[in-house]
């Protein structure tokens, strides 16, 4: 679950954030620094768009058709230390009456001195049938691909129904749960893989504080035999222009069995430009 339907996004697009660590020639008296340009560039969008409308949170008042946004950080340094930081979000969905299709893909990628320090892909897709303005169906696959936690896959497939518990100008809360059927490959050989019924409850939050600034938390619940397991998305988000958001944000993937050794919870930092069409 992203931030791309709580701006009303109509297409795709992406945007590149690149930074590099040895430029101290940057911090010169009198000198100008990239970091000032971008600054000032932000200040005028903000300037230019501060009156700009925001559209409504909530599934039912999603346009019709295909809406969509992405979002691209990239981190790179030279010199002492040679590393690259990539990420990419993207939501994509498509509404036709009371039924309706998100696909949500987040990608991430790290290396440091030509070692790989991490790779993960987190998906969701997910179709839903709204029966009032406040219940509805749905049906949903999620997973993820993980090079560097005890769960290299893990992939969860269910069905069932939800409730909005808000839905108005400033915020959008929706309740849903059901059964399904979990399978998963573990990194220690020593342990069978996952391959079991499951029972899923997903929780999506989110409220605008102000006319530019919006607070979202999506959570995941997957309850099985062998494991429960916890995704969490906590991020804010600052509209720089009418399509054009910063959003920082703090996702976290939990286990309860583990393998020896290894950390119940992964966290994955982000701060990444989101960009919109209308």
């Amino acid at each position: 679950m992203t931030e791309a339907h709580k701006y009303g996004a109509s297409a795709l697009a992406l945007f590149v954030v690149l930074s590099a660590s040895a430029a101290s020639a940057q911090g010169l008296v009198g000198g100008d620094s990239v970091a000032a340009d971008r600054n000032e560039q932000l200040i005028e969008d903000i300037e230019d768009d501060a009156e700009r409308e925001l559209d409504r949170f909530g599934n039912e008042n999603r346009p019709q058709g295909f809406t969509g946004s992405a979002a691209l950080r990239a981190i790179g340094s030279s010199g002492n230390t040679d590393s690259v930081d990539v990420g990419i979000g993207t939501d994509l969905n498509y509404v036709w009456g009371q039924n309706g299709i998100e696909l949500q893909l987040n990608y991430a990628y790290g290396e440091d001195d030509g070692k790989k320090t991490e790779e993960s892909l987190f998906y969701g897709l997910e179709y839903t049938r709204d029966f009032t303005p406040t219940v509805f169906g749905f049906g949903k696959v999620q997973g993820s691909v993980d090079a560097f936690s005890d769960f290299q896959t893990d992939t969860f497939a269910s069905f069932g129904v939800g409730y909005r518990v808000y839905n108005d100008q400033t915020k959008q809360w929706s309740l849903q749960a059901g059964p399904g059927y979990r399978f998963a490959e573990l990194e220690d050989i020593t342990r069978a893989d996952i391959s079991e019924g499951a029972f899923g409850v997903s929780s999506d939050y989110a409220h605008k504080l102000s006319e530019t600034v919006f607070l979202t938390n999506d959570t995941d619940v997957i309850w099985s035999e062998s494991d429960t397991a916890l995704y969490n998305d906590l991020a804010l988000s600052v509209a720089v222009s009418k399509s054009l958001a910063l959003r920082t944000s703090v996702l976290t993937e939990y286990h309860s069995e583990v393998a020896k050794g290894t950390k119940n919870t992964d966290n994955t930092f982000g701060v990444s430009l989101v960009y919109s069409f209308n």
